[in-house]
């Protein structure tokens, strides 16, 4: 009887797609965005989802590296292995405003490691045309920017920012070759990751926001950093504007694990939003990323409703 009982959890964390990685992510980016505006609570609580999920997903890639050499590099090839990247340095990010620098430290080290092994694996293997997951590519590259830049205050690092500013930079044209494979048709029948185009600039206007309010930058090249936040800021507003429209004219309420690339965007642009609202001088920035916060906040309980509906009668 117990082995019978413990077989559907087992079938549940086992064998999860890297697509999973977005739902670390969802959960990260709301625990950030929520500590920004004072939730302390519920913010500790996504944390602790986010992290839980992230020690279930590398305990399955640890297992599948050992025990499934063929399926692990297969998926490997594929832009959402990214995930573990991103999933790692936004998990990084909010321990980080914990006051743990070490552990944040540790997740940075891990997330470079991973990323150019990943990174190569998936461009070699892009196709002609593309679903979201190719905008990939660009979160993870902006993901160690901001995790970076992060970091680089509280451990006194200058060179942690200047480290931020080369990935921040190699991000905005990875983001560039993403869109020109990207197929457009996914706006209107993708199952959730075609919200990662405009996640993908909203991550890279926060990573802006950390390098424009560090103190190693000055004059013209902080005039620089605060109009290229500003401007993809601008744009992936534009993108949600334009994927919540396509949204609303062709509904899609079925539950497909990709949605959790959904509220990640979601949660990130509004997250962009607080940390801009400073470092640029646009005071409204901050009310705006407070509506959509709770925005996202409530994407992430109707994808969590979904999930479990699907659970529903599970053998």
């Amino acid at each position: 009887m117990k082995q019978v009982l413990s077989l559907p959890g087992r079938r549940w964390w086992t064998g999860l797609p890297p697509a999973a990685g977005a739902a670390v992510m969802a959960a990260g980016i709301l625990s950030v965005g929520l500590h920004l505006i004072g939730f302390e609570a519920l913010s500790l609580a996504a944390l602790i989802l986010s992290a839980g999920l992230w020690l279930v997903l590398a305990a399955d890639f640890t297992a599948r590296l050992v025990g499934d050499r063929g399926r692990f590099r297969a998926e490997a090839d594929t832009p959402a292995a990214l995930t573990a990247v991103a999933a790692t340095t936004v998990l990084g990010t909010r321990v980080s405003l914990l006051g743990w620098q070490g552990l944040a430290a540790v997740l940075l080290v891990l997330a470079a490691v991973l990323w150019p092994v990943l990174l190569i694996s998936a461009v070699r293997h892009w196709k002609r045309r593309m679903p979201g997951t190719a905008f990939l590519v660009c979160v993870a590259t902006q993901g160690l920017a901001v995790l970076a830049a992060t970091l680089a205050a509280p451990l006194h690092r200058d060179w942690l920012a200047r480290a931020a500013l080369a990935a921040f930079c190699l991000g905005l044209p990875l983001y560039a070759v993403a869109l020109v494979r990207f197929d457009f048709r996914e706006v209107l029948r993708g199952a959730g990751d075609h919200w990662v185009a405009g996640g993908a600039l909203a991550i890279s206007a926060l990573a802006g926001s950390k390098l424009t309010a560090s103190p190693v930058w000055t004059g013209s090249a902080h005039t620089a950093l605060r109009t290229l936040t500003l401007v993809t800021l601008a744009l992936s507003l534009g993108w949600y504007v334009f994927l919540l429209t396509a949204e609303l004219r062709r509904w899609r309420p079925r539950y497909d694990i990709r949605r959790w690339a959904t509220v990640f965007p979601l949660g990130m642009t509004a997250t962009a939003c607080l940390s801009a609202a400073d470092p640029t001088g646009v005071a409204p920035l901050r009310p705006l990323g407070e509506v959509l916060l709770w925005i996202a906040v409530g994407a992430w309980l109707l994808t969590f409703a979904a999930f479990v509906a699907t659970r529903r009668g599970t053998p």
